[in-house]
């Protein structure tokens, strides 16, 4: 299950699709950072979702949040998928140890090796102000990030 509102998000560093290191707790200085966990990159829905967000970036930075997506995919494969989609967020890897900081976000399914479709805005003192996640197969209704972020 996906971190609830007001839990405390744990903190980490992952490359991005350009092999920049991130950390959330630097991030989230800056102010509230939407994480946007998704199972491969290159597939289907998950192209559909992410294509869905870079058309719609004005809704977060109207808000004043970061969006930042998040897969098992290695930072090369991100990086071929960002260029050939257009994906100018960063998307970071969370490749090795396989799945980790999905597992620590209740958003890991284990007997696939994947992140399930989980969202989770996270605020300054990295608690969590929204998440939402889909069941396996399901796309994201962009009205969810809406609501998410009108609720800031």
């Amino acid at each position: 299950m996906v971190l609830e509102v007001g839990a405390q998000a744990p903190d980490f560093t992952l490359s991005d699709q350009h092999g920049e290191e991130l950390t959330l707790s630097e991030l989230v200085a800056e102010g509230p950072v939407a994480l946007v966990f998704f199972p491969l990159a290159f597939s289907g829905i998950c192209t559909g979702e992410l294509c869905e967000l870079r058309d719609n970036l004005s809704v977060f930075s109207d808000s004043k949040v970061r969006l930042v997506g998040v897969s098992v995919d290695s930072v090369y494969a991100l990086k071929a998928w960002a260029e050939q989609e257009g994906y100018e967020f960063s998307i970071l890897s969370d490749f090795w140890p396989h799945g980790a900081v999905a597992q620590q976000f209740g958003a890991f399914v284990e007997e696939a090796g994947i992140a399930t479709r989980a969202t989770v805005v996270i605020g300054e003192d990295r608690r969590v102000l929204a998440s939402f996640e889909t069941e396996p197969g399901q796309a994201r209704n962009f009205a969810a990030y809406r609501d998410a972020l009108a609720a800031l």
